[in-house]
């Protein structure tokens, strides 16, 4: 775990309001779809096939998750990594943390710092995603 990086005044937030979808290349759609449907709650409503082909999966907040199956490698810079969920509790993200390592999904980074808790893993793909609480 690593403490001292984050700053409490880091909330960041955006006239333009929330993100409304992100899109994603995947190598194996239905191992990518597993994940997020089962770690993350993009099963809130049916997942529906575009006419492109393009698999869109939701979750309760109104986010859409765009998978596309690629043949071409997906290669990631080191800091890229995308949050979809804001736990209730820091006890939630260790939650998060102990279920991950249980089924095996891997760790990318942990933060526990009195105001801020987080854990980063990685997705089939090697993307990074992370959940985290903060004190309201």
């Amino acid at each position: 775990m690593v403490a001292g990086r984050r700053s409490t005044s880091a909330r960041v937030s955006s006239r333009l309001g929330v993100p409304m979808h992100l899109a994603l290349p995947v190598r194996d759609e239905n191992r990518s779809r597993r994940f997020y449907e089962t770690y993350l709650g993009f099963d809130a409503e049916p997942a529906e096939r575009m006419s492109d082909g393009v698999l869109m999966l939701y979750d309760a907040a109104g986010i859409a998750l765009a998978l596309e199956e690629t043949e071409e490698p997906i290669s990631l810079p080191g800091f890229l990594h995308f949050g979809f969920r804001s736990a209730s509790s820091a006890g939630e993200v260790r939650a998060f943390r102990d279920r991950f390592r249980r089924d095996g999904v891997p760790i990318a980074e942990e933060w526990e710092e009195p105001d801020y808790v987080s854990v980063k893993c990685r997705d089939p793909d090697g993307y990074v995603v992370e959940l985290s609480w903060e004190p309201d």
